[in-house]
């Protein structure tokens, strides 16, 4: 007798972030996806600090996408500098009612909504070196193993992501 398909939960919600950052994630999220990159937010990096979002195109390209809800959330953080030894790209990602002005230049710029985002401005290039680049992206790939299986195996005991 056929048993009828179950569908996996739905992943968790991130109680740390704002209705505003999330919806601003989810944005982000699908617009890399239309780029051609898979993405996993918050990801920890080697250094001890979690990204909001790392995105990786087939050729090994990696992005970091900071996003930032609010003036004061941009304000209070001080660690988004850091972030540019673990990426080809670092961009900042906002609502559409942010004022970018006090954002830095020397970043990418997308401005997002729930149903998509924009790049307003490049970020400049600075490419990973090879040792940092394949740690990263194993430790990409080791966290979105973990994260599927548990979606499809709710009970099972929680890895490295």
């Amino acid at each position: 007798m056929l048993q009828p398909r179950i569908l996996p939960p739905s992943p968790p919600t991130d109680a740390r972030q704002s209705e505003t950052a999330l919806m601003v994630a989810r944005g982000v999220r699908r617009m890399l996806r239309s780029l051609g990159f898979a993405s996993v937010p918050e990801l920890a990096l080697n250094s001890g600090r979690r990204a909001d979002i790392v995105a990786l195109k087939d050729d090994g390209t990696v992005w970091i996408v900071e996003i930032k809800s609010s003036i004061a959330d941009f304000r209070a953080d001080h660690k988004w500098p850091e972030y540019r030894t673990h990426c080809d790209r670092l961009y900042f990602a906002v609502p559409q009612t942010m004022d970018i002005d006090i954002l830095p230049a020397d970043a990418g710029l997308m401005i997002a909504d729930a149903y998509g985002a924009e790049i307003m401005r490049e970020a400049p290039e600075h490419r990973l070196p090879p040792a940092t680049r394949r740690a990263l992206l194993l430790g990409f790939a080791r966290v979105a193993a973990d994260r599927l299986h548990v979606l499809g195996d709710p009970g099972a005991t929680r890895g490295a992501g």
